[in-house]
């Protein structure tokens, strides 16, 4: 390919300059130097460039062709070249996001809007990510990070951890059950458990409660809707087990009573996951610090992890 971007500089300077002097002087070349490159052009396609007796200066319809493709590319190059340097100094990039987590929009949208202002040049995208599974996308980089509670530990990817916060079993203010403070598995055994749609081993209720005194439900519903799970479990249909940040909001009136798991609790860890080339981009680390501020500023009864790890 025998034309060049500075063939594309030459014209455009040409056009705007309206003479080889002012152009040359613009594109900090001899006139004689700018001359040759318009030159060597012009015998290579065999046309001519500009109407060289005129004044000022006027393009030819080969010029006028090359014209139009030099206001197309060069700011695109522009462009592009300000992108990357923006980039390598981690100042833009792109972070699109899975959320495994149901109840994670009343923390998630104010850290996302707080880190837009600062960050206006990252490319933000959001996805739930309860129809596929997100860590193969983040894998294979169709997405860049998920929010989960689940931790599958990997070489290739960064798990870094939110919040803790306890499990609570929902029921409705006069459900047999409201008057404990703390509940055994066995308290569930003739239950209607209301659950996310979600594999029971992912669920903490079941891996970490239930299964381990090999007790279960007498029936399970699924809900995708926390505002549902809530109204069904107020309306004695069943009971439900949810993270103690997300049920607060709908403690207000008498309806609902909300018990421990066992005397200690059940205790879980939100965490961000991104792959290890991504962890110490500017932006990503910038979105984790501001993620964790608006948990912290925004929701109850969560903890520090216990552990800060990889």
């Amino acid at each position: 390919m025998y034309m060049r971007l500075s063939h594309l500089r030459a014209i455009l300077s040409l056009a705007d300059s309206g003479s080889l002097t002012a152009a040359a002087e613009r594109l900090h070349l001899t006139q004689s130097a700018l001359s040759h490159q318009i030159r060597g052009l012009e015998q290579h396609f065999q046309v001519s460039l500009f109407r060289r007796k005129s004044r000022p200066l006027q393009l030819t319809p080969a010029g006028e062709r090359l014209l139009r493709l030099a206001k197309q590319v060069l700011p695109q190059l522009e462009d592009c070249e300000l992108a990357l340097e923006h980039m390598g100094r981690g100042r833009s990039g792109r972070l699109h996001i899975a959320i495994e987590c149901h109840s994670c929009f009343q923390w998630l949208m104010p850290a996302l809007d707080a880190y837009r202002e600062s960050w206006p040049e990252v490319e933000l995208d959001l996805t739930q990510a309860h129809s596929f599974q997100p860590l193969p996308a983040l894998h294979s980089g169709r997405v860049d990070l998920v929010i989960s509670s689940d931790r599958h530990p990997h070489p290739a990817l960064h798990f870094q951890p939110l919040f803790s916060y306890e499990s609570l079993l929902v029921v409705a203010a006069n459900h047999p059950l409201a008057s404990k403070s703390s509940i055994q598995p066995v308290d569930l055994e003739t239950e209607t458990l209301i659950t996310y749609p979600v594999e029971p081993g992912r669920l903490d209720v079941f891996s970490r409660f239930l299964h381990p005194a090999r007790v279960h439900p007498a029936e399970i519903r699924h809900v995708e809707l926390t505002p549902l799970v809530i109204q069904l479990v107020a309306s004695g249909r069943g009971v439900a087990v949810l993270p103690g940040w997300a049920v607060q909001e709908y403690l207000g009136g008498e309806q609902l009573a909300t018990l421990r798991l066992g005397r200690r609790g059940v205790w879980g860890t939100l965490y961000a996951v991104v792959r290890r080339e991504d962890e110490e981009q500017a932006y990503m680390r910038e979105f984790l610090d501001q993620a964790r501020r608006t948990c912290f500023s925004r929701l109850p009864g969560i903890r520090q992890p216990v552990t800060w790890m990889a």
